[in-house]
């Protein structure tokens, strides 16, 4: 279907012709699909399955650390750099090897089958065999953000019961040096990375190890040649602690046949998918999108090439100026994103255009418009892409040819920039509760602000939520709350049971599993998915009126001068407040035009400075039509950029609301005038 019928093209029918549903993928509208690949039931049958067809073929890539080096800033301040090689390849078959010897050394040291075994590091390969190991051996695998701050982490520890935890040095030396005395059966750490070890730091109770040691015994002819049972469809394959926006982390439990499920939903909606392509790894494999994707290439013969946020362009933090990021080294076809990477990406692009000359942005801008006027009529603009976008598409390694935003909200505007400018995008829905499945957008449909129609491994439901003024009956589209059903539904919280946690999880009179999402939905005549708001994201102000936190947020994060928002409204006032993080650039200029000359953190605390972003906010507001009362009257601008580092926003960069709470309780009190 073109795109300018893309609403006449039906991608999803209710199954029982009410406007509630439950929506199924018209393609499978009889049965949900449970598995990708006949008789592969399990992740270790699907690993399997991809040796034998990729055996001698290139799968997981890591470049080279050659030096570290000091590199003065114009401020002042030392940043460390890394000076980084090609990338060196492991084949198929030597990853099998190593999954081989790394699940015999860990049964060599007493992990036992059903038994979880926790891991707690960066993305990097040796947490992908890691985890290869963990399903073949049936070891339980519980993960957890390399970012969660130490209680949580202990919590998850404590919680899981591990016996065995794998790492790094890097991690081992910060994050979880004051974490191990607190985690009671803990009993041997494992630790990759080429970094030593000082034993004597570490709780005298742990047994440590390196992984190429762990690796070496499980090569011994004696551990080697034991005989172990494989895993079934049922067994539990991953525990995936929540980083969570809201209160502890929570272990989504996840059997094989929920990973495999949500991963052949997902599969089909990528085109083409296979051994020429290449997939660049740099989210945290600890996030449920991060995992399915890397999974899914793999059992397609891609080959993953590991990077990190710090070294991913040529602009990265760590990568040294004049130096190569991984991008433009190793040159992807395929690219996930959660939508802050892809909207650092078009301020990115955005601030070069505004250096340029007026000739050269307004030739820009009209090779834009151009394209994008082909775009929305499903068709391409290769000449465009030739004179105008072959410099930016450089930025990404120049060969994407799509790319998948998930874990948050995409706005319409990066979306559009990003199809023009780069690739299609396909923007996902899912949970960790739904093994990162839901619905996915074809790379074809253009339209913005839509998630797409349900997997072919999930159906979902509308259920209303009067309160929030969202029925089934809604005019022009059914609205509610979304519930998410089908093989992909993960099987509840670890050990929960009895605390109230699993009430969003249930089965129906046909024995199928489904998740309330909290999140709330509106679908179109084709049955594509439009997110619209969020339960918890909704509070009531003093005079009664019902404000959308997300939706002005989305709003308002538009604007070039705003790099992060968090919209707060407490339920005895009548008016919002906002904790804004300022694009530093931008308001530096819009200082320098008001006369004022400061420090970065006196210009964020400059009483002038909060006034002129406040009047930004409200221009805003008016184009994006706004109501009255969801326009922010004070604000608070913060000098600091919140990263997962930071505790007060989730991996994906979710805004933690109670943590962002805690942090700026002084400034609440001030902005709502207490004495």
């Amino acid at each position: 279907c073109v795109a300018q019928n893309k609403y006449l093209c039906e991608r999803a029918r209710s199954l029982s012709g009410r406007p509630e549903g439950p929506y199924r993928a018209v393609e499978r509208a009889d049965a949900l699909v449970t598995q990708d690949f006949e008789g592969v039931d399990t992740l270790d049958k699907l690993f399997v399955h991809a040796v034998k067809r990729f055996s001698q073929a290139s799968c997981l890539g890591t470049r080279e650390v050659l030096s570290e080096e000091e590199e003065k800033q114009p401020n002042g301040k030392i940043f460390k750099k890394l000076v980084l090689g090609d990338y060196s390849w492991m084949t198929y078959e030597e990853v099998s090897q190593a999954v081989e010897s790394f699940g015999s050394g860990l049964a060599a040291l007493g992990q036992q089958p059903h038994n979880t075994i926790a891991i707690f590091c960066e993305t990097r390969a040796e947490w992908m065999i890691t985890a290869q190991a963990c399903f073949r051996r049936n070891f339980p695998l519980v993960t957890m953000y390399a970012t969660l701050g130490e209680d949580a982490v202990a919590y998850g520890l404590n919680q899981c019961g591990a016996t065995h935890l794998i790492t790094s040095t890097e991690l081992l030396r910060t994050k979880l040096k004051n974490v191990l005395s607190a985690v009671s059966g803990l009993q041997h750490v494992i630790y990759a990375g080429s970094d030593e070890v000082c034993h004597a730091d570490y709780p005298q109770s742990l047994a440590m190890h390196s992984m190429q040691e762990v690796m070496e015994l499980g090569t011994k002819p004696e551990n080697l040649s034991k005989e172990y049972k494989r895993p079934t469809a049922s067994d539990l394959a991953v525990v995936m602690y929540t980083s969570g926006s809201t209160g502890k982390p929570k272990g989504v439990k996840m059997q094989h046949s929920n990973l495999i499920a949500g991963m052949a939903g997902q599969c089909e909606r990528i085109p083409g998918l296979g051994s020429q392509d290449t997939y660049i790894a740099y989210l945290p494999l600890a996030h449920v999108l991060e995992l399915t994707a890397e999974i899914s290439c793999v059992s397609y013969g891609c080959r993953l090439g590991y990077s990190s946020p710090h070294t991913l362009t040529d602009q990265s933090s760590k990568i040294k100026s004049g130096g190569k990021g991984d991008c433009s080294v190793l040159k992807p076809t395929l690219i996930a994103a959660v939508p802050e990477i892809m909207d650092r990406i078009c301020k990115n692009v955005n601030g070069k255009l505004r250096e340029m000359s007026v000739i050269q942005r307004t030739l820009f801008k009209v090779g834009y418009n151009y394209k994008l006027q082909k775009v929305s009529q499903g068709a391409d603009s290769p000449v465009c892409n030739m004179l105008f976008f072959k410099r930016v598409n450089l930025l990404l390694g120049g060969c994407v040819r799509l790319m998948l935003s998930g874990g948050a909200p995409l706005s319409a505007s990066t979306q559009r920039f990003m199809n023009v400018c780069f690739c299609p995008v396909a923007v996902g829905y899912g949970l960790t509760e739904t093994c990162g499945a839901g619905t996915i957008s074809e790379f074809s449909d253009y339209s913005t602000g839509r998630v797409g129609a349900p997997l072919i491994c999930s159906e979902i439901k509308l259920r209303d939520w009067p309160e929030g003024g969202y029925t089934s009956q809604d005019k022009p589209h059914p609205r509610g709350e979304i519930l998410i059903g089908g093989p992909n539904v993960a099987m509840g919280y670890y050990e929960s049971e009895g605390e109230g946690e699993n009430d969003n999880f249930w089965v129906d009179e046909a024995g199928q599993r489904w998740f309330c999402t909290g999140d709330v939905g509106e679908v179109h005549p084709d049955g594509c998915l439009q997110i619209v708001d969020r339960k918890k994201d909704l509070v009531k102000l003093q005079a009664g009126e019902y404000v959308s936190l997300g939706k002005v947020e989305a709003a308002l994060k538009n604007s070039p001068l705003i790099d992060n928002i968090c919209v707060y409204a407490s339920s005895d006032q009548n008016y919002l407040i906002s904790f804004v993080v300022p694009n530093q650039k931008q308001l530096t200029e819009l200082a320098k035009k008001n006369g004022v000359e400061e420090e970065w953190e006196e210009l964020c605390n400059h009483t002038k400075m909060e006034e002129e972003v406040l009047k930004v906010i409200k221009e805003i507001a008016v184009t994006s039509k706004l109501e009255r009362f969801e326009v922010p009257q004070r604000i608070r601008l913060s000098s600091e950029a919140w990263t997962p580092e930071t505790g007060l926003v989730t991996d994906a960069f979710k805004l933690k609301r109670k943590e962002l709470k805690n942090h700026y309780i002084k400034d609440i009190e001030r902005l709502y005038g207490a004495q």
